[in-house]
């Protein structure tokens, strides 16, 4: 396991859930990987996570979004060795259609309270206190390229 940059080395590393939640525009196959893309690369890019400390990540849908399983969006990215699983969320009457919800569960040293849940577009309101505001997808990858290079 790797620390990012912010992470001393001498702090022993927890297991940690980050949490996310978008809405889907439609229930394509394409809708649901450029959502699924975008939700990822703003809680990676939030939290510094590196791949390799990825320990597993669930990806939920609610029942009207089944054109694809949002874990392809997470190996196109290169996380092909985290455990990854995709399920339905309940049914709930009265509970938010179209979401996309992403639990990253992940080894890190910073505490529960410095870890930065990402909640978007139409899932704001779920998590008002958590919503960021976000740039277009590929000006954000287009800043962490430039960051890189």
């Amino acid at each position: 396991m790797t620390n990012t940059p912010s992470e001393p080395a001498w702090q022993p590393k927890m297991c940690r859930g980050i949490r996310g939640a978008t809405t889907v525009e439609e229930n394509t196959r394409e809708a649901i990987l450029e959502a699924t893309r975008e939700l990822l690369v703003l809680m990676i890019k939030h939290n510094g996570i590196v791949p390799d400390d990825v320990a597993s990540v669930i990806f939920t849908t609610t029942m009207d979004l089944n054109a694809e399983y949002p874990a392809v969006a997470a190996r196109q990215l290169g996380w092909h060795d985290a455990a990854l699983m995709c399920a339905h969320e309940m049914a709930v009457p009265h509970g938010l259609k179209m979401c996309l919800r992403i639990l990253i569960m992940w080894n890190t040293t910073l505490s529960a309270h410095e870890i930065h849940h990402v909640y978007i577009n139409g899932a704001k309101h779920l998590r008002p206190d958590r919503s960021i505001e976000i740039k277009d997808l590929t000006e954000v990858l287009a800043e962490e390229l430039t960051a890189k290079s």
